[in-house]
């Protein structure tokens, strides 16, 4: 399998990043070292993760306050979205 971030998904990253590291630069880096985890446990079993709440996703607790969202198509894994628990996902429009 071939593992892939999508831009949102960087991009959420990042800004979880920036904001955690504000206040605590070790607990950033030791958060995005998790996420990096996680990234290699999906691709190494992507089944194992609950299906999503979006059609054709699923979701891995990356950690007790964020959730991974990934998409497996063929031989590709996206990770779509890293969002914090607590944000509305799929947003309500």
């Amino acid at each position: 399998m071939n593992l892939v971030w999508h831009p949102l998904a960087m991009a959420d990253r990042e800004c979880i990043m920036d904001f955690i590291a504000r206040d605590n630069p070790l607990a950033a880096l030791a958060l995005d070292e998790s996420f990096e985890a996680k990234a290699d446990r999906i691709e190494a079993s992507p089944d194992l993760y609950r299906p999503g709440r979006v059609p054709g996703t699923r979701e891995a607790v990356a950690h007790p306050n964020y959730v991974m969202v990934y998409r497996v198509e063929s031989e590709t894994i996206t990770i779509l979205r890293v969002l914090h628990a607590a944000q509305r996902w799929p947003s309500a429009e």
